[in-house]
């Protein structure tokens, strides 16, 4: 229970119906002045454009909203994400992307307590970095802040993470509401879908996280259906308030979120970030003047004060002190999640692991392969205090052996050095001005971040795979980036492939454990690589207007039959399993599908076992099969586990714009069982839910 609220009546693990009824309370005795203090963000907007662009770095302390010390009430401290903790030099994680890799929830709630611990300790209570906008193309800039393509994967890490957040009392915020997926033109975009899309696509993950329990939804920038989406009655009320009965406080995104500040209050925006701004300056003229009532102000401070008062009130599960900041424990869960996170893609002849014994020369090739290279340079940056470069990893793994490194412009000089050389390693991708926030509105950083121009490697790194193909039988290329590289023009050049992701500030350490055996790759694509551009829905980074289609990802590859080059889900290791054919049992409505899994191979590892729903003579369009359930389960050589999996009749309801609301179906399913999205690697069963 934090100090501030000792001066008031509650307790500690007070009920919510307590402090309900204290808040009824104590929002008579708030002045005007007070409540728009409580809904609104205390910097100046200099302030937080100095720490974006000029003095240390964005939210170096938390970012706080007003607290009312004469009455005892605590207020917002918010901190960014959600590599880890923006505020103070915290423990860095592999970006969102990377996680979602892993599939492993048990891990996304672990990171989520020490990011929460992380918070606490550089005094925050507030995390605005769970990020699950769908990244329906995947050269949307800020498509490595989220977790995947998938709207069910999305919404269970994003819970995951919601719960380990909030296990340390720290308020999780859940972000953008909503259809955020363009980067570039955020301000100004006015994003439609029909109403099946938007519930059946985009929404299911932010419901998902707010039955997790999350405290906070974040607004976004672009327009919904014609309106600011911070001041959209349809999301902020319509669906948050009466469709889902969500009981925190809504809060807008960052400063150009909110242009009416009454009509925002009206339509359900609590709190306004970060800056003392339209609120202050338009609300007591429209409370005089009859357009907004107080009434809808003591609503709106209602919400935020009983959500802060919670959390304020509960008992903390450890103490939280500075030293915790990226401690050797805290490293130890950002080093796991890169080892479960990278993906192998390619392993021809058996290139890896590397032999120890028999590599006494690696050559690193590229220009990232002594690159600290994190992530984006926008929000989300995390400011570690060491980060572990690809050639760097490799030096510390083998201190015996002789580590060279060249960028690869001069492809003659690459191409002597990898002929001399027992391995090569060659770090190809994208850096912080590739993708990312979109910064270039500011001249004195012009093309920094924003949406992908391309979704292929650039040209020197093709070049360079290219100049030394054929030159060192084992050559294995690691591509750093967020979401889906087109690869398949020189694919075929290279025996081995990885893909590593933005990997944190251990990255460069796991890198080489897992080229010498030491790690066990256990990565999943949590997106698809197709073989052209064409294959992803249409993406315009300049729009005004969008209209986002029900299909996209492996779903939209599946229904227009489009061959894809490495599908969703998809992951190789150094050990093999066998996953059994599917059996299903229902009861109440619910299938649950198990199989069982064994390690065939001699190594141990870990499998991710999926889980797919097709439908058969339903009355609307579906996709062919969709994600469902997964499990990730590790083995020993030789072991062997039954993996249960489980859908609901409710699961499975579809959208229906007559009746707004979802219509369950008493049809024919089929379950689809194994190791990624294509149709080769599942077996089926078929199956009824029954009255």
């Amino acid at each position: 229970m934090r100090d501030v609220v000792k001066r008031t009546k509650l307790t500690e693990n007070c009920s919510k119906k307590t402090i309900k009824k204290y808040v009824d309370e104590v929002i008579q005795e708030l002045t005007l002045d007070e409540k728009i203090g409580v809904m609104s963000g205390q910097v100046t907007e200099k302030k937080l454009l100095d720490d974006l662009f000029l003095i240390e770095h964005y939210n170096v302390n938390p970012y706080p909203t007003k607290a009312v010390e004469r009455l005892g009430i605590p207020n917002i401290r918010f901190v960014d994400g959600p590599r880890g903790v923006v505020a103070g030099s915290a423990t860095c994680f592999p970006v969102s992307m990377a996680r979602g890799a892993s599939f492993d929830r048990d891990l996304e709630e672990k990171i989520g307590e020490v990011i929460g611990a992380e918070v606490r300790a550089v005094g925050g209570n507030y995390y605005g970095g769970v990020c699950i906008n769908l990244p329906r193309n995947p050269r949307w800039g800020r498509a490595q802040e989220c977790y995947g393509e998938d709207t069910y994967h999305l919404g269970e890490m994003g819970a995951a993470l919601t719960r380990g957040v909030q296990s340390q009392n720290v308020m999780a915020c859940i972000k953008h509401f909503a259809m955020n997926s363009i980067e570039n033109a955020r301000f100004k975009a006015d994003v439609h879908a029909d109403k099946r899309t938007l519930f059946e696509v985009y929404l299911p993950h932010f419901k998902r996280c707010i039955e997790e329990g999350a405290a906070s939804v974040m607004g976004a920038y672009n327009k919904v259906y014609g309106e600011q989406a911070s001041e959209s009655k349809y999301l902020l009320k319509d669906i948050l308030r009466d469709k889902w009965g969500f009981e925190g406080f809504t809060l807008s995104d960052f400063l150009w979120a909110v242009k009416d500040g009454p009509k925002a209050v009206k339509s359900g925006m609590n709190v306004e970030m970060p800056c003392i701004c339209h609120y202050a300056e338009q609300i007591p003229k429209a409370i005089e003047d009859g357009t907004l009532a107080m009434e809808d102000v003591d609503e709106t401070v209602g919400y935020i004060l009983r959500t802060v008062l919670y959390y304020e009130t509960r008992k903390d599960p450890q103490e939280y002190t500075e030293d915790i900041l990226a401690c050797p424990e805290h490293i130890a869960v950002a080093k796991r999640a890169a080892e479960e996170s990278m993906v192998l893609l390619k392993n021809e002849n058996h290139v890896l692991p590397l032999d120890k014994e028999k590599t006494e020369k690696i050559v690193v090739l590229g220009v990232l392969g002594d690159t600290e290279n994190i992530g984006d340079h926008g929000s989300s940056k995390v400011h570690p205090y060491y980060t572990v470069t690809p050639f760097k990893g490799l030096m510390k793994k083998m201190p015996k052996a002789q580590i060279l490194y060249n960028d690869g412009s001069d492809l003659e000089r690459a191409k002597e050095l990898a002929a001399d050389a027992d391995a090569v390693v060659i770090v190809a991708g994208y850096i912080h001005s590739d993708e990312g926030e979109y910064l270039a509105d500011r001249s004195d950083i012009a093309g920094m971040g924003g949406d992908r121009a391309s979704m292929r490697l650039h040209q020197r790194d093709i070049d360079l795979i290219h100049g030394v193909k054929g030159v060192n039988p084992n050559t294995v290329v690691s591509i750093i980036g967020s979401s889906a590289i087109l690869i398949d023009e020189w694919e075929k050049d290279v025996p081995a492939i990885i893909f590593s992701f933005y990997s944190g500030m251990e990255g460069g350490n796991v890198l080489a454990d897992i080229l010498f055996g030491d790690v066990c790759p256990s990565g999943k694509l949590p997106y698809t690589v197709a073989l052209s551009e064409d294959s992803y829905p249409d993406f315009d980074p300049d729009c005004t207007y969008a209209e986002y289609e029900y299909y996209h990802g492996y779903c939209k590859m599946d229904k227009e039959n489009i061959p894809v080059l490495y599908p969703f889900g998809y992951g190789l290791s150094y050990t093999t399993f066998d996953i059994s054919e599917p059996t299903v049992e229902v009861f109440d409505k619910t299938a649950k599908i198990s199989v069982n899994v064994k390690n065939t191979g001699d190594v141990k590892g870990a499998e991710v076992v999926q889980l797919y729903i097709g439908c058969e003579g339903s009355a609307v369009d579906r996709p062919v099969k969709i994600l469902k359930d997964f499990a990730r389960v590790a083995l020993m050589p030789g072991e062997e586990k039954k993996v249960s999996l489980q859908v609901s009749s409710k699961d499975m309801a579809y959208y229906s714009e007559e009746k707004d609301d979802f219509v369950e179906e008493d049809i024919t399913y089929i379950a689809y069982t194994g190791d990624c999205s294509c149709k080769e690697a599942l077996k089926s069963v078929k199956f009824e839910f029954g009255k």
